[in-house]
């Protein structure tokens, strides 16, 4: 990030170098115009782009990681457990033979850190 900012310097010291030797009348001629569209392009690229490219190479990795018996988040919010899993479609067994076939990229996340909750929301109901 540091190296992108003093690029961005340079670019804007260089230009406005060379804008000054060549007076007022070529100031607006060559790159100093399209200086601020680039610094708006890195600025965007590192504040939205990559972290999005990032977020969905992880949930690609997940989803090729999944396998029969992983409880699993939905996109619309049902919780369910795989029961089989094809290269489109997972089917999710969400009550004790109640299934439901989706489109595998509709898995949201694992949700057996879910499942730890509610064990101990079921503990702290039991003693009270």
């Amino acid at each position: 990030m540091n190296r992108f900012f003093s690029l961005v310097l340079v670019a804007i010291t260089t230009s406005s170098v060379a804008s000054a030797e060549a007076g007022m009348g070529g100031a607006r001629d060559g790159v100093t115009p399209l200086i601020p569209l680039v610094i708006i392009f890195g600025i965007f690229y590192f504040l939205i782009i990559r972290p999005q490219q990032k977020k969905a190479k992880l949930h690609q990795q997940f989803l090729t990681e999944l396998k029969r018996g992983d409880m699993v988040v939905t996109a619309s919010g049902i919780i369910g457990t795989i029961k089989n899993l094809s290269e489109r479609f997972v089917t999710l067994e969400v009550d004790n033979g109640v299934c439901m076939k989706i489109v595998r990229n509709q898995v949201l996340e694992n949700a057996n850190s879910l499942k730890e909750e509610s064990g101990v929301k079921d503990a702290v109901l039991k003693k009270t």
